[in-house]
């Protein structure tokens, strides 16, 4: 076995529980920051976690309900910042006061700006990007299957970086060091932002909306401005763990949808098909949050910064945001893709005269 580290997981969500439970599954020392209802939960009832087909129980995990515990139960050596993007801000405010006597954070976040958020409060010296590719579904609190066994990216340069590798290794969750965090991030965003936000909007399956050849077109659309912004702020497209991006993003750039959606679609409904991707569980769910401003949204500003149009991803962040907000009915685009597209492309046009 490895060396052991202490490691203290923030966020005892679906990816946490994975990470956490393969860690501890393999003999690490773990212990979980949860600060909503569900650490009662996974206090009573452990952890449950579904690997490759075998059932794993994990009774009465190290799990704390506030940062002052974690401090006086402490010292750790590494922290895994694995919440939503859309509770960074919140966990910031609330670590802040904490901040010197907490480890580096190995950032699991998707989007591409969680990682300097982290940094303007713990320090760039204590922040290492990373992202996870394999599918891990929620059952309940706690209780998480693993939907498709890929693995994660961890970013080199940090001194931590090179001792994790071995122990995640160990713990089966397949990492591979990248030299370049933003290429490592940015390939991950593009692979998140396929058939996600229309999704949730018009309440269709992935493979539904890739079928669809207005809606894929719309969706081609999308990743083409993403891989322009990318393209002017010199950023590369990389292949992540188990999933070719340079591929993906090869089909995207260089076929006419009309060819790219006999050959997208498989390789898509690899990853989601008949599921449900994150933004709508969480807009459906009720929770008034989502993820999208900090996918779609990220694209747009980046692409200001450089003045790259893009008014795809400014529509649909636009339009999930109001019914997330509930500015906009739920059902206003329930299973209505003319509608959808009439307006769409009516934005998408009158940015371009504007």
């Amino acid at each position: 076995m490895e060396e052991r580290l202490s490691w203290l997981i923030f966020g005892a969500g679906a990816i946490g529980t994975y990470i956490g439970g393969s860690l501890i599954l393999h003999g690490q020392k773990v212990a979980f920051l949860e600060l909503t209802e569900a650490a009662s939960e996974i206090h009573e009832r452990g952890l449950r976690l579904n690997i490759q087909g075998q059932e794993h129980r994990i009774l009465h995990p190290d799990i704390y309900t506030s940062l002052q515990a974690v401090v006086s139960h402490g010292p750790f050596d590494i922290a895994i910042f694995a919440l939503k993007s859309f509770d960074t801000e919140q966990a910031l405010y609330l670590i802040h006061p904490y901040s010197d006597l907490l480890p580096p954070f190995l950032c699991l976040q998707n989007g591409v700006e969680n990682e300097p958020a982290l940094e303007r409060v713990l320090g760039k010296e204590k922040v290492i990007a990373g992202t996870v590719t394999s599918a891990v579904g929620r059952r309940a609190a706690g209780d998480i299957l693993l939907e498709r066994m890929r693995g994660m990216g961890i970013s080199e340069g940090h001194p931590l970086s090179s001792r994790l590798v071995p122990l995640l290794s160990e713990a089966g969750l397949n990492p591979r060091l990248y030299i370049s965090p933003p290429a490592m991030k940015w390939s991950k965003m593009l692979t998140n932002l396929l058939a996600n936000a229309s999704s949730a909007i018009l309440d269709m399956t992935p493979a539904e909306i890739l079928a669809h050849p207005g809606l894929y077109a719309l969706e081609i659309a999308q990743l083409r401005e993403a891989i322009s912004v990318m393209h002017a702020h010199q950023i590369q497209i990389v292949d992540l763990p188990g999933t070719p991006v340079r591929a993906f993003a090869w089909l995207v750039r260089n076929l006419p949808p009309r060819f790219s959606g006999l050959l997208l679609p498989r390789i898509a409904g690899k990853g989601r098909g008949q599921k449900m991707p994150s933004f709508h569980i969480d807009l459906h769910s009720g929770r008034g949050k989502s993820e999208v401003d900090y996918l779609n949204g990220a694209v747009v500003r980046f692409g200001e910064r450089l003045n790259i149009p893009t008014p795809v991803n400014r529509w649909l962040n636009q339009t999930l945001q109001m019914l997330i907000q509930d500015s906009l009915p739920l059902g206003t685009y329930s299973r209505q893709p003319e509608k959808f597209l009439t307006n769409a492309n009516a934005f998408v046009e009158n940015t371009a005269l504007n």
